[in-house]
């Protein structure tokens, strides 16, 4: 589920020095990192209060966001970020 995806990640972004610390990584998929580096973008724009660029604002939007989004077009709503964008 994309959702508990989005908020494991925000977790480990918030959590990060007991989650290097405690959590194994070996066997995390190299996809995963794309996920965190959403996650730790969309933690700087909130601080910042800056707006993301045209380009990188689909990739750091929140799911349920882009889920609206697409709503809004009348397309499919069910899927992974990737599948949304």
């Amino acid at each position: 589920c994309a959702l508990l995806k989005e908020a494991a990640m925000d977790f480990i972004v918030q959590n990060g020095a007991d989650v290097m610390d405690k959590v194994s990584f070996e066997d995390v998929p190299g996809r995963m990192i794309k996920d965190v580096l959403a996650a730790v973008a969309r933690k700087r724009m909130n601080k910042k209060g800056d707006a993301a660029s045209n380009e990188d604002e689909f990739f750091t939007m929140r799911i349920t966001e882009l889920r609206r989004k697409v709503h809004e077009k009348g397309l499919e709503v069910d899927g992974s970020r990737e599948m949304l964008i």
